[in-house]
């Protein structure tokens, strides 16, 4: 198991990131202050997508199913350091789940709702899990049955919802058993530095990546949510994001833990629900994919009907935004929009209103370093040390303009990857440095770090790079397109030329000249503009949002070989 070192762990307890305080320590102490406050509030849509009337959560009540569930795992035998893996939607059931696991020492590995056993059966032959939790009913799958091949005599299946079968343990109906968790608890050491999540992260060879993180991983990447989204005790936060990655855990969950607030869930994703729950549910803070806002601020009848007047402020990311967007919104509806570039691995790039307040820049940049106050701390410290190196080797780039890979190390980047060395060992320098793989380029005299694309997406076009993220950005402020993706095409020439994926706006007319005639009024370079146009229903999008841009290729090359 990797694991931080006694150096690093006392270095970053010393500046306040990290402390001694579990995930299970935190929620308890917001139970004892605020017992009859409302901690969860499911979506009103719940039974539509999984089973149950939705629920309203005080932090007392969620505390009592937290150690209901807590003991039936004991019961069960599962304990310390003990992998459960998860696979539900956006229930309360999913978040008691975490609390439960993290109160008795145990490993949660929370996986996608749309995985199936392909993607279960390489998870499972790396975190070797002793427990499978899902729910007996969900929209469009079969968990239960997807699952069952691969759990053997060794893998102990619970569930939740109606219906249970008879081999799996029936979390909605375990007793509680306080006295064998008190047991547990007594003679158990739990240390805010163990494993408490493996999340999953895709590898370039198509071998998922397990990310461990501990209690102290979560606490360190906290502050850059919670303090650039300007949240207050008590606060709602509307949560419209999968419980299996560090948009979900990281930014709203632990924020959610600091406040003592409430978090109300969204599942699936559903701009009509969405907006109804900010009106009724009065959210202070929310995220939302970029395609949403554009979509929205660009939809006058659609605006006109919403209230977004609870919002202080809202976060965005996964994809760049578009400026216009981020303009807009501040402009028209006097709400700040926050770029957040986020990882599994503990990459943490925010630009805030109280950092950046000009919306352009907020959009366009990061800030070249980015002081905040720790959890436990008392003044602010820079809570991630980056360097940009170019990507296949050198020195570290100082100059403005040149591209290189974001190098990154902290309080907030894990040790490795999962029974992984050889992944590990490729994916961090000899003298500690995480490499992200993204690539950036130093602005404005050194103030800002500029995203331009993927180490692997880039397209070279005649020895020339090319970033598709780049161009996409642009495209996301064109009024006829709804969406689109550029993608490197093969070419016997030139190496390789680009390709555009565009999803046309109500039915309008998009042709290739089209499109190159926008990027030629933004200034674009010339060996940028795209060569060829395939028009899309939809872009294809992994469970985060994040437009699959191999997928596009794929596709394209698909229409290319049909003679579409």
């Amino acid at each position: 198991m990797i694991v931080a070192t006694e150096e690093k762990r006392q270095r970053f307890r010393e500046q306040g990131w990290w402390g001694e305080q579990t995930l299970a320590d935190l929620f308890c102490a917001n139970v004892t202050a605020h017992p009859e406050r409302i901690a969860l509030v499911d979506a009103p849509n719940r039974k539509d997508f999984a089973f149950g009337e939705p629920r309203r959560l005080t932090y007392a009540e969620l505390q009592a199913e937290v150690e209901r569930y807590a003991a039936a795992l004991v019961a069960a035998g599962i304990g310390k350091d003990d992998i459960i893996i998860i696979q539900l939607p956006n229930i309360s059931e999913f978040v008691a789940l975490y609390f439960a696991a993290a109160i008795i020492g145990a490993i949660v590995s929370p996986v996608a709702v749309q995985y199936r056993s392909h993607e279960l059966a390489a998870m499972f032959g790396i975190v070797e899990p002793k427990a499978f939790i899902c729910a007996t009913q969900m929209k469009g799958a079969d968990h239960i049955g997807t699952v069952r091949p691969l759990l053997g005599d060794r893998i102990t299946l619970f569930t939740v919802g109606p219906d249970a079968p008879v081999d799996a343990i029936n979390l909605d109906t375990e007793p509680a058993r306080p006295e064998q968790l008190l047991s547990h608890c007594a003679a158990t050491k739990i240390d805010a530095d163990d494993v408490f999540t493996i999340c999953w992260t895709s590898g370039t060879t198509g071998v998922p990546k397990g990310v461990p993180r501990s209690h102290n991983h979560w606490v360190g990447i906290a502050p850059g949510t919670y303090i650039a989204s300007r949240l207050q005790d008590g606060d709602v936060m509307l949560n419209p994001f999968p419980l299996i990655n560090m948009a979900s855990i990281g930014g709203i969950t632990m924020s959610w833990l600091r406040i003592a607030g409430t978090m109300v869930l969204h599942h699936p994703f559903d701009p009509q629900i969405y907006l109804a729950q900010i009106a009724t549910e009065r959210p202070s803070f929310t995220i939302a994919p970029p395609a949403i806002l554009n979509m929205l601020l660009q939809n006058e009848e659609l605006l006109a009907k919403v209230d977004l007047s609870s919002l202080r402020t809202i976060g965005s990311g996964s994809a760049p935004l578009a400026p216009a967007m981020v303009q807009g919104f501040q402009e028209r509806l006097d709400l700040p929009v926050i770029n957040i570039f986020g990882s599994n691995e503990g990459m943490s790039l925010i630009t805030a209103p109280d950092v950046v307040p000009d919306p352009v820049e907020r959009a366009s940049y990061f800030p070249n370093g980015l002081d905040l106050t720790p959890y436990y701390g008392n003044s602010p410290r820079r809570i991630l040390e980056s360097r940009l190196v170019p990507p296949n080797g050198g020195a570290v780039i100082e100059d403005e303009g040149v591209a290189g890979e974001l190098q990154i190390r902290g309080p907030t980047v894990f040790e490795g990857y999962w029974k992984s060395p050889e992944q590990t060992a490729a994916a961090f320098t000899d003298d500690g440095w995480f490499k992200t793989g993204d690539l950036f380029e130093i602005v404005q005299g050194g103030r800002f770090l500029k995203f331009t694309g993927r180490c692997k997406d880039l397209i070279i076009r005649g020895g020339v790079n090319i970033s598709p993220e780049e161009i996409d950005q642009v495209l996301a402020g064109h009024p006829q397109l709804a969406e689109a993706c550029v993608f490197a095409l093969p070419d016997p020439v030139m190496g390789e030329r680009i390709g555009v994926a565009v999803v046309p706006r109500d039915g309008a007319e998009v042709s290739l000249d089209t499109v190159t005639t926008y990027l030629r009024e933004q200034d674009l370079a010339v060996f940028k503009l795209p060569e060829r146009l395939f028009h899309f229903e939809s872009l294809p999008r992994n469970v985060t949002n994040k437009v699959m841009r191999s997928e596009v290729r794929e596709m394209a090359l698909a229409m290319i070989e049909r003679g579409d």
